[in-house]
C-alpha cells in the first residue's frame, strides 16, 4: 500500500471563514493531520492559500471535500510526498 504523508495545495477561498478556522476544520479530516496555511493573496471577496496537509496516511478525497464543504476551491496539487508501506510476509 502506499500512503500520501503531504500535500502542498493551492486554494482558493472566500475571506470567511478565516485561515485559522479553515486550517483547523481541515485539520479535523484526518486524526493527526498537521495543517499548515500561507495567504499568499488577498483579493476583495477571497483569498488564495498554500495548504500543507501532512499525516500518517491522507485521505486526499476527505480534504477535497473539506475545502469545498468550507467554501473553498482546490486550484492545484503542487506538492505530493507518499511512502510505501513494507508488506508482512
Amino acid at each position: 500500500m502506499v500512503l500520501v504523508k503531504r500535500l502542498v495545495l493551492d486554494v482558493l477561498k472566500p475571506h470567511e471563514p478565516n485561515a485559522l478556522e479553515f486550517s483547523q476544520a481541515l485539520a479535523k479530516a484526518g486524526g493527526d493531520y498537521r495543517v499548515c496555511i500561507t495567504v499568499l493573496e488577498v483579493d476583495k471577496k477571497t483569498e488564495t492559500l498554500k495548504v500543507v496537509v501532512e499525516g500518517y496516511a491522507i485521505d486526499f478525497d476527505a480534504v477535497e471535500s473539506g475545502i469545498s464543504d468550507l467554501g473553498g476551491s482546490l486550484h492545484s496539487i503542487d506538492e505530493v510526498e507518499v511512502q510505501s508501506e513494507p508488506q508482512a510476509g
